[in-house]
């Protein structure tokens, strides 16, 4: 790929996902690419990216986006903030909840599914404090390849085997074949929807625990200040933010602010 097609390529991803590569992640852009131009008919990516050029086809710009915006997913990834989630958030929200007994989660940036179901698994774990309580999870993802995998909720041996506590599989989850699906009572818990970070998230409603983890470190500094700044007006005032280890709202957004002894989740500055 020549540096121009790079260049043009990296601008039209920008543009749409807000994703920043840089030059030495130009294997990245190619490993990408060379299946959708083979999908495509195409030759080579000189040739996708000349057809793209001349054509502009909406249709294959958004094949190229969803290529290289998908990420990997495993089931309660580090699993620290799904330990703090259970024992330090959970239980606050139970208790300035309790009048109105609801509370609704978002996943943003939810992938192949696994985020919103593992959070799905820790609060049925719950069940008993939940009894009569109404709980969602929304799970988004700028892939619609993606969500049909996460909607489906079924998972290879490898994907379970990964992260996922053998009880909680037996529990959960039901063998058919050579995959492992999830029981109902799990996938009606997340309802996933397509949203771009870069667009307004107004529409999707109120939120009292934000998940956007491992995401802001593919954008730059602006973009990543205008996503956490999105979320945190739909946020209640009391909501609480969690962001992968890498991740930071120091100096990017003045909406948040870390919450002390807990690494990784922050709450709003409007709370005091």
């Amino acid at each position: 790929m020549s540096p121009d097609d790079f260049e043009f390529t990296s601008e039209i991803l920008k543009e749409r996902s807000g994703l920043v590569l840089t030059t030495n992640k130009m294997y990245l852009l190619e490993s990408r690419l060379l299946p959708v131009a083979r999908n495509q008919g195409i030759d080579s990516i000189d040739d996708l990216v000349a057809e793209i050029r001349r054509k502009k086809d909406p249709a294959l710009i958004v094949k190229v986006t969803e290529a290289m915006t998908t990420n990997e997913s495993f089931f309660f990834r580090d699993n620290h903030p799904f330990e703090t989630f259970t024992n330090e958030v959970l239980p606050k929200i139970l208790e300035k909840r309790a009048s109105q007994k609801s509370f609704k989660i978002w996943c943003a940036a939810a992938s192949s599914g696994q985020e919103p179901y593992s959070l799905a698994m820790s609060i049925l774990e719950q069940e008993r404090k939940l009894s009569g309580w109404r709980y969602d999870i929304v799970g988004t993802d700028i892939s619609h390849d993606i969500l049909a995998k996460a909607k489906a909720g079924t998972y290879s041996q490898f994907e379970v085997q990964r992260g996922m506590p053998t009880t909680l599989l037996v529990k959960y989850f039901e063998k058919n074949a050579e995959q492992w699906e999830l029981k109902p009572e799990v996938r009606k818990l997340v309802n996933f929807k397509y949203f771009n970070l870069l667009e307004n998230p107004g529409p999707l409603g109120r939120f009292d625990i934000v998940f956007c983890r491992n995401v802001l470190i593919y954008f730059d500094q602006q973009t990543k200040g205008k996503v956490l700044d999105g979320i945190s007006k739909i946020m209640s005032d009391d909501g609480v933010l969690f962001l992968g280890g890498a991740e930071t709202v120091l100096g990017v957004s003045d909406a948040f602010k870390a919450i002390p002894g807990q690494r990784g989740v922050y709450g709003l500055t409007r709370n005091g």
